[in-house]
């Protein structure tokens, strides 16, 4: 039987337990580093990757620390996006089931007025989006000045998405010495401020990725070359058939026109973008999970907020402008040990955010297809790289045969170079002849 390296927390039982049936026994570096910190009740910053365990860093030691007796709240745990709030709900549950614990999880989309009825018994654990969290307290039926701990998750996309403000508010009725946990891939400067008015030396803790990348995910470009792009997009989903394959655009507008337009084609299409209704994204989000969808079209909200179980491939339409949330498209793949491809249809605008890519680390097999057949191409750079070489090649002969003379007169620097010019001219003809 595996050892439990969870034992070294000192958690109690149930929830040693619920680790073990969760199939955890080795802390992740994120775990190992914010755990302790949180049980001694420090304030802290977790700066790390999708998909390095950071849910339960916070979960497990939240959990050890509510006292069941006392019918408070204890902790409030804001998300960015409902999927993921329940998402965190769920894993919540699962850890504190057979237990007196009560948690519940607040987010748009459902009945206000009968989650305000139920709040006669408080829960110990909060779970929720910022403006239900916020409402409920504003109607004085969630009481969240007895909780001594909030932990803000995805705290960058938080802020992207406007509802900073309202964590701000819930903050401002908790106590004066609250423990606040921040999470986020990335600390934007515009962020700072909040954090410096909550927190007072919190504790860092910072996951540098081994690789930007997971290892197993293959990341592939396509050129797009002069065909359509949603007749190549539709070329590559039918042949590489996947378990399930995700779509990423940059706008909801977007996505719709090129769900819109696989529908047409015949293929099984969902779509998860800001502009669906709560009821519209549960009903999607259930579907995804009944794998009534083989591929779904996504803006960038399915890469951060929601955690989407079994995708096999990735396919980025568009690259995104913020190139971070390349990392975050390509890894909603090759999760929980499992691999995964991550596509992307690229034109000559792009290569410039492919070459930075590159330079951070993500190796790309550079391929094309072409009725139903792939081939593979040269590295992107490898062209470039023959044609600078073969450039400077010309210019170096170029010089070697026309000399300065030894007694200049005025204009010779012309005539050197209308002389290199010509040779250059015959040079190229040459090269290009030979080929």
């Amino acid at each position: 039987m595996k050892k439990n390296l969870f034992l070294q927390f000192g958690f109690q039982s149930f929830i040693n337990e619920a680790v073990e049936e969760l199939g955890f026994y080795e802390p992740t570096e994120i775990q190992k580093k914010m755990i302790p910190l949180i049980l001694k009740g420090q304030s802290a910053i977790g700066q790390s990757q999708t998909g390095t365990g950071k849910t339960h860093s916070y979960l497990l030691p939240i959990i050890e620390k509510v006292d069941a007796a006392s019918e408070q709240v204890q902790a409030v745990i804001t998300a960015p996006t409902r999927e993921l709030a329940q998402q965190i709900y769920q894993e919540v549950l699962k850890i504190t089931k057979d237990t007196e614990i009560v948690s519940r999880c607040y987010i748009g989309g459902t009945d206000k007025q009968r989650t305000i009825e139920k709040l006669k018994h408080q829960p110990h654990i909060v779970v929720g989006t910022p403006g239900r969290i916020n409402d409920l307290v504003k109607d004085q039926a969630l009481f969240v000045h007895t909780a001594k701990l909030l932990v803000i998750d995805e705290a960058d996309l938080m802020l992207d998405m406007g509802f900073i403000e309202d964590v701000d508010q819930i903050a401002a009725k908790m106590p004066e010495k609250l423990q606040m946990l921040v999470f986020s891939a990335t600390i934007p400067e515009k962020l700072k401020p909040f954090l410096k008015k909550y927190m007072e030396n919190p504790q860092y803790a910072h996951v540098e990725p081994e690789q930007l990348s997971a290892k197993n995910i293959e990341h592939v470009i396509v050129p797009l070359k002069s065909r359509d792009k949603t007749n190549m997009l539709y070329n590559i989903l039918v042949e590489i058939n996947p378990y399930l394959g995700i779509v990423f655009t940059n706008t909801k507008q977007k996505a719709d026109e090129v769900a819109d337009s696989l529908i047409a084609k015949g293929l099984k299409v969902g779509r998860i973008h800001g502009d669906l209704s709560p009821r519209e994204r549960k009903k999607m989000m259930k579907q995804i999970r009944n794998l009534d969808y083989q591929y779904i079209v996504a803006t960038d909200l399915a890469a951060r907020g929601i955690d989407i179980e079994g995708v096999s491939h990735i396919i980025n339409y568009e690259l995104p402008q913020d190139l971070d949330f390349y990392v975050h498209r390509s890894g909603r793949t090759a999760r929980a040990g499992n691999s995964g491809i991550a596509f992307t249809i690229y034109t000559p605008s792009d290569e410039d955010a492919l070459n930075r890519l590159e330079k951070l680390g993500i190796s790309f097999s550079h391929r094309d297809i072409k009725k139903g057949e792939w081939s593979e191409l040269p590295p992107l750079n490898k062209r470039k790289n023959r044609q600078k070489s073969n450039v400077d090649e010309i210019d170096e002969k170029a010089k070697s045969l026309v000399r300065k003379p030894k007694s200049v007169k005025p204009g010779y620097k012309k005539k050197m170079k209308y002389k290199m010019d010509q040779i250059k001219k015959r040079e190229r003809r040459i090269k290009n002849r030979n080929k």
